[in-house]
Order: C-alpha cells, then structure tokens, then sequence
C-alpha cells in the first residue's frame, strides 16, 4: 500500500462520515505568536478550543505538516541515531467542534484501524484516563466503557493510566481533557530493551515493542488561572496519528526511512554521494543518511511556506538544522562540496502531490539553500581549525587536572565559553561542536556554553530597553488601555491604536521595520511595571509584522509596549496576537516568594521590619527592610528554612478585589511605600492568611510552584536599611549546584572532604603570611632590581599583565618567589621568566587561577617554549618549569613566549 494511498484513505474516511477536508496549514504560522513551527494538527483550530473563533463546519479532517525543533517536543539529538524521530513530519487529525464526543471518536478509529487498514484487533491496546486526585478528576469511565461496548478490543486490552500519559492540556491555563490512546503490540522480537534489569514489555513500558498509534483527546475542561478546572458548554475531539509511523506500519518496515515516504530521497543521497545505505543503526554513515533526508525535508517545507535562515528565531533554526546536515555530509559522507540543495526537486517530485506549494517553489527553495551552504562552507575550515585549538586545550587541561587531583585523567571536556566562541565567531552551532567533540571522545560542557548565551540575550535586552526608554519622555495622554487580561493568561488579542516616538503620540499610519517605540493597544496581556514587578516581555504578531517587546510601563491609564518592530510592518487599526515570554513564570515564583520573605523577616527579626522596597523579575527577587544591623548566618538559615517550609507546604494562594477600607480591615493586611491607593484595591492571601498583602502583581497559584528558595547575599543599601537578594526555582537549584561544584573543586585541590575546607583553607592564609613575610630575604640586589624592572616593562594584553623576560642567575626557590611575586603584584598576571647559568638554562611560567578559567596553562606554556633551549619540562595550569642546555636560544625562547600568550588573550 502507497504512502499516498493511506493518506487519501484516512481522508476519505472521514470525508464519509460528514467531516471537511481543511487543507493543512503553513508550517510557519502567521496568526499564533506563541508558535515557531506548527507543532500539530490542533494548531490551526486552535481559536475554536479557546472561544476565539469560529468555523462553518463542525466536523474536520487533514493531514498537518509539522515541525518539532524545540520546547518540551525537542528530539533533534535523535533524529538519525533512531529509525522514527522526526524534525519535519505529517499528522493525521480529525475535529469535533461541539459535535461529536468520545462514542464516535473511539469507534470509528477502531473501525478505521482493523476495517479499512486490516491491523489485527488483538495485537492493539487502548489506554484511559484512570483519574487525578490533585485536581479532583475520577476515571473516564465514558471512555473505557465506549471501547468495551462498541469495539470487540479484550478488557484486559483497555488500560488506565494517569495524568502524566491520559491528560491533555494546550499550556497552563486554557482548554484540556482527558485522552485515550491506541498502542500495538508489535511482536516480543522489538523490544529493544531486552535484558535489562527491572524491564518488562508493555504498553507505556519505554520499549519499541509497544508503539502509539493515534491519541484520541477529549477536550471538555477549561483550566482557569488558578489552576480550577470548570466543565466547558461546548466539548470537541481532537486527535492526531503520526503518518511516518503509520506508513511504516502498514508496508512492515521496522524503519519508517525504509518507507516509500523516504526511499526516493535514500536513493538520491546515495546517487549523489557515492556512499551506501544499510539501514543500520550506530552506524556514522547510515546515522548520516538519515540526517541529511530529515533535514532536507523540514528546510524544504518551512522555506517554502515563508521561513527563512537567519541568526534569530525560527530562522536560527532553519540554520543550525543545514549546518548540522551539512556537517554530517562533510564528516560522514564525504562531501566537501553543497549538495543538500540537490536533494529539493526529489522532495517536490514525491511530496508535490500531497502538497503543491512545492512544486512551484522548488527552484527557490534550493537556491535559498544552495546560498547558506556556500556560506557555511567558507566559515567550515577556518571553525574547524578553531574547534581543534579547542580541542587541544581540553586534552590539556583534564592532563593537569589529573595531576594536581593525582588521579586517573579525566574525560576531556571542551568549555562552554570556547563553544560560545565557536558559534558567535564561527557559526558553529553548538550542536555541531558537540557532534564532533563525541566523535573525537570528548565531552562539551553545555551548562557554561548556555550561560554565556544568557549573557548575551541579557546584553541585547539591555540594550534594547535602554533605546525604548527614550520614550517615556512623553507627557501627553495616552488613550486608555484594559490590561485586565494580565491576570487571565500569556495570550490575547488586541487592536493597534498607535505608539510613542520621543515625546509624540501617533495615531495613524505605518510602523517600519527596526523602528524603536512604545507601542499602545486598546488591550493587553502583559503586566506593565510597578509595585516592584518589572514590566513583561513577549512578542506581537500582526498580520504584516512582529514587534519584539522588551518592557512594558504604565502612563496614567495608558500602557505602552516599549520595543521594536522585528519583521515587516505594524499598521494603526490592525488586529494583533499578544504572548508574554514565558520567564513570566519565573517572575510569578520570586513574586510570590517576596511575600513569603516580608512573612518570614519579621517572624525571625521581630514587627518592626518594614518593606523599603523590592525588585522582582525573571532572575531574581530583592527586597530592603528596615532592620539596624547585619543579619548573623544562623538568621539567615533561619528564614530560608521558614521560606522554604511555607514552600514545601504547597499553600493556596488567593487574590481578590476589595474596596480599599474593607481590605484595610482584614487581620495582619499590609500596604506599602507610602503608596496611594484607590477606591478598590486587590489583595494577594497565602495559606490561612498568615501573609496578606495589597499587591498589583502576578502570582503563584500555589506556593509549592515556587520550588525551592536561597539567599543568595545580604547587606546594607543605607542606614538602617538593609538589602535581601534571593533565587527560586531552578535559578535557586542552579546557584547551589554552582556553589557546591565551587566547593568539590576546592576540596580536590586541597585534597580534603568537602566539610574540612574551611579549616584547610585557614591553615593555608597562615602559611602564605609566613611565607610572603620571608619573600625577598637573601635575594641580591641585582635580582630584586631586575625583578622590579620587568614588572614596570610588563605589557597589558585584555587588561592581563604580561609579563616575559630574562632574570639574573638564581636559585630555583628564589625565582619561583619572584614569579608569586610578580603575581600578587599585578593580577591578573602571565608571567614567563627565564635565568641562565654557564651553560644551563631555567625557564618558569606562572598564571594566575583567573586565566586558569579561561584555559590558559603554564603547563602547556613552558612545555611549548622549552624546546628552543633545547629542553624539556611541565608543571601544573597555575606554575611550571623547565631546563634546558642551549643558552644562545634564550631570545627566541622569550620571543615565542611572548606571542603564545599573545594568541590566547586575544581571542
């Protein structure tokens, strides 16, 4: 049976049975900013689900074009190294708005499956929803009986499970339900698990024996912003059955590459290459061929519905997916020359019937394609040379790891700031690094490649928010805007009346691209700053553009959206879709944590701790108090105890609106900063009201969502007043986990348990003021002049104090004092001396622990210079030494230490 044949099947089938055919939607979607790639078949209805929209059919059918490169649905690290993921591929769907429930839905898929399809009805297994005490939902019985009573499926074929596999919700807040899945049971011998301990085939059992087949979902709650679950009037179907592993599963392949959906692009990789295709896995050749046709088909489809490559968002995407098709080409496949763009008229040519927007696109399509190759191609060598210097350093350093430890070497791990390096000077996606770090038995440390491109959007935030503050210089009135929606959820929908420039309102006309404003809608979702909560981020899509917000502020009863136009235009009067970025959820935990913090200072201080003021955003919360000294270690353990109590406890929060002399009756209700109030004012209420505070911002629906608090420091803002700086979430998991490497590292060096540290290290300052106190004691003259002069000579190189030269002839002790000399005196230091005696020859190189961090070794210094006197040496990262018997080569030894150091502090 043909791919094509099953498609139009399932179409039909459902054609019969009253649904529309609704041809699948672009794969880049022009009207859902909270979607990069439609991600499944739901996606264009998804207006219906939430009450925003409306069709003339009741009843509908497609097979949706999707991508799934990011989020929770990530699987790019397994697409080629597995037979079944997938960047791009087709969903199976049909709809019920309103109409049809869980009867229909459950009999004809059966009837579809073992009737139409001939799958046998005893190898197939139904899952349900078996309940969820948390949210107060039984078992969906309608469901499991509907499959006993209309299907002849075994009772013992129909298992419960819980939320985590039988419960489908669009985000936190909005339409769900429960669903009811179909498995098949395709034999003892696909188990790929086979032999390990604890396992046992079975359906949700984490094995290839059991696969999914369709999800049937019954949508018929809404989630509210409180996490309430409320009947819906209007109940839908939604279901989705993956084609690829459909297909697969009609035509017996074990692989769905070895589906007529891919063998004509299999056969044209291999035309092209020369390279042999097995269909085996852990195979770099085979692993390679199914990169490269994955890819070529999600580039083919989302550059033919509009996305194209680029540094930022969906084309950032596009990018590092080629560049990773490209890699596996040159490494695997061996193709040095652009190829990939060959591989487009192939997909036109099977796919063109299904979807024609790709035959009239072909041509474009791999020009587009053909461009980025050419370009990537040009950056390829001159990053791989980088990548090896990368490489090299990483050897290095886990060699000198293994001798200060004094244990067996470690697996050498390439630093996230050289991977950094490699994707912002080179365009090495860090993927690519990663790829060829594992080929090359290296490890990548990831955790610091994502800080530094933290730092980085951190920076272009800033940035951002300092051009778009020149708008708040407006004094004029801004029309009103209704931003209750803050409170309801991250989307809505809203009309552009106009935006600020300087100090002037416009209200009519066009927004240009790259423009920098203060946008202004006549409704919004996102939270404006105040009350210490910083203004929201997120994006705005209209019909023509997206605008890129950076902050948000209120003026009077105006609300100004202040950023830039991203792509295309923005036009007065158009119909916009707001998304708050979804750090908002990280701004709701240090919220509601603040308050938590207020309850716990004056429990462990006393009453007259008064807020002085706060600051929350994404990444931290601070809060200033009045309070007349330090607080002492043991406070301080105290209230991150008391904090996290309240946290572990998972208490309700509350909020509700009252009038202001009402709500200032409430027991222990706070106000604060002198601030004025109006006539009604919202209270935020924690647990049985031991924390109850006036407060505009947005909040936890439950404190346990806040997951872990820890102060990060505390100290004096003026005073009388002191400042508390604090994390939660997996920013508070994230700090102590980066404290506690801190410490392992230490106690390695130290060579002590991890609890003897701070004894080791007290014994340690006593030693080095014995130490320093006897520096310089029978040194001559000379040397002491000599040593001075080098240091006032010494070069800056990236703010580094590089200091190279020739020392007069001493004793080894005595220029090792000169070297944590010159080290005390100038850090952060390089320093590389040598001294000469008859016909010997004393080189030390020494580095201070700041350059240690960013890979600069002593160790590979004087190993790289020694040979120019004819000698050899080493050492650790931070001191080393070598001798050597060719004096006459001191110069060039000198010379050569000048420009190594040179090449690595300018990089």
């Amino acid at each position: 049976m043909r791919s094509a044949d099953i498609r139009q099947q399932f179409i039909r089938f459902f054609e019969d049975r009253g649904h529309r055919f609704v041809p699948s939607s672009p794969v880049v979607p022009h009207d859902d900013p909270t979607l990069m790639f439609a991600n499944a078949g739901m996606n264009q209805f998804k207006d219906v689900f939430l009450g925003t929209g409306r069709r003339d059919y009741a009843r509908a059918a497609n097979s949706q074009k999707c991508i799934r490169v990011s989020g929770k649905h990530n699987d790019l690290e397994q697409v080629g190294r597995d037979t079944y993921h997938h960047t791009f591929f087709e969903m199976l769907g049909n709809w019920s708005f309103g109409d049809y429930f869980k009867a229909e839905a459950i009999e004809w898929a059966w009837e579809l499956l073992t009737g139409v399809w001939g799958l046998p009805g005893e190898r197939l297994y139904a899952t349900v929803f078996g309940g969820d005490a948390s949210d107060g939902l039984e078992p969906d019985e309608d469901a499991e009986r509907f499959w006993q009573e209309l299907t002849p499926i075994g009772a013992d074929h129909v298992r419960r499970f819980g939320r985590k596999d039988n419960f489908w919700e669009m985000g936190e807040t909005g339409p769900c339900g429960p669903c009811s899945e179909i498995h098949i049971d395709l034999g003892p011998e696909r188990c790929d698990r086979r032999g390990q301990p604890g396992h046992a085939c079975g359906v949700n059992g984490g094995c290839a024996r059991f696969i999914e087949l369709w999800n049937l979902v019954f949508i018929q709650f809404n989630r509210d912003a409180e996490g309430g679950l409320h009947e819906l009037p209007a109940k839908h179907v939604d279901t989705g059955m993956g084609f690829e592993r459909l297909v697969a599963l009609l035509q017996d392949k074990k692989s769905n590459y070895d589906t007529d959906v891919f063998a004509p692009l299999i056969e044209r990789i291999v035309e092209l290459t020369g390279q042999r295709y097995s269909g085996q896995l852990n195979s770099d050749v085979d692993d390679a061929f199914r990169v490269v046709a994955d890819h070529a088909r999600m580039l083919t489809f989302s550059i033919t519905d509009g996305a194209l490559p680029s540094n930022e968002g969906r084309g950032y995407v596009l990018r590092r997916l080629l560049r990773r098709a490209a890699m596996f080409g040159r490494l695997h496949l061996r193709q040095r020359q652009p190829f990939i763009h060959r591989l487009v008229a192939t997909i036109a040519d099977s796919m063109g019937g299904a979807f024609p927007e790709l035959t009239g696109s072909a041509s474009r399509v791999a020009e587009v394609i053909r461009d980025e190759e050419l370009s990537f191609g040009r950056t390829l060598d001159r990053g791989i040379v980088e990548y090896e210097t990368a490489k090299k350093w990483a050897i290095a350093e886990a060699k000198d790891i293994a001798k200060v430890e004094g244990r067996t070497r470690p697996k050498a791990c390439i630093d996230g700031r050289r991977i950094w390096n490699l994707y912002q000077t080179y365009g090495f996606p860090a993927d690519l690094t990663r790829l060829m770090a594992e080929r090359d038995g290296l490890d990548c440390d990831m955790e610091g490649f994502e800080a530094e491109r933290e730092k980085a959007r951190e920076k272009a935030r800033a940035e951002h928010k300092a051009k778009a503050e020149a708008v708040l210089t407006f004094h004029g009135t801004l029309p009103d805007t209704d931003d209750s929606p803050k409170y309801a959820g991250w989307l809505a929908q809203a009309r552009v009346l106009g935006w600020v420039r300087g100090n002037r309102l416009v209200a009519k006309g066009r927004l240009e691209g790259g423009e920098e404003v203060g946008l202004v809608l006549d409704r919004t979702c996102f939270y404006s700053e105040q009350g210490g909560q910083v203004g929201d981020a997120g994006e705005i899509v209209s019909p023509t553009g997206t605008y890129d917000v950076d902050d948000t502020r209120r003026l009077g009863e105006g609300v100004l959206h202040l950023g830039h136009v991203g792509d295309g235009y923005l036009e007065v009067g158009q119909e916009v879709q707001l998304s708050v970025d979804p750090r908002r959820d990280d701004t709701r935990r240090n919220h509601t944590a603040t308050h938590l913090v207020h309850w716990a200072l004056r429990e462990v201080l006393g009453e007259h701790v008064t807020q002085r003021g706060s600051l929350v955003d994404p990444l931290r919360l601070r809060f200033d108090f009045d309070h007349p000294k330090p607080l002492t270690a043991e406070e301080i353990e105290l209230l991150e105890r008391k904090v996290n109590e309240r946290i572990y406890a998972d208490l309700p929060v509350r909020t509700q609106v009252l009038d202001t002399a009402e709500a200032r009756k409430l027991p222990g209700v706070r106000a604060f900063f002198g601030e004025k109030y109006g006539e009604r004012v919202r209270v935020v209420e924690i647990g049985d009201g031991f924390s109850r505070e006036f407060c505009g911002g947005t909040h936890l629906a439950r404190t346990g969502q806040a997951g872990f608090f820890k102060i990060v420091s505390e100290e004096s803002v003026a005073k009388g007043v002191r400042r508390i700086t604090a994390v939660t979430g997996p920013g508070a998991v994230e700090y102590v986990q980066r404290t506690h490497q801190r410490l392992r590292f230490a106690a390695s060096l130290l060579r002590v348990p991890d609890d003897e540290v701070g004894v080791r290290l007290e014994a340690i300052v006593e030693e080095l003021k014995k130490l320093r106190q006897g520096v310089g004691r029978g040194m001559t003259p000379d040397l002491k002049s000599k040593r001075d002069e080098l240091l006032r000579s010494a070069e800056k190189v990236n703010d580094v104090t590089v200091v190279v030269g020739e020392l007069p002839t001493a004793p080894v002790p005595q220029l090792r004092e000169c070297i944590d000399w010159f080290r005390d005196q100038a850090a952060p230091a390089a320093v590389f001396i040598a001294a000469r005696q008859n016909d010997q020859v004393t080189l030390l190189a020494g580095v201070t622990h700041h350059l240690m961090e960013y890979g600069v070794s002593a160790n590979l210094w004087v190993k790289h210079v020694a040979p120019l006197v004819g000698g050899s040496g080493g050492g650790k990262a931070d001191l080393a030494q070598a001798g050597g018997k060719n004096p006459a080569g001191v110069t060039s030894a000198l010379d050569e230490a000048r420009k190594w150091i040179r090449d690595r502090l300018v990089r």
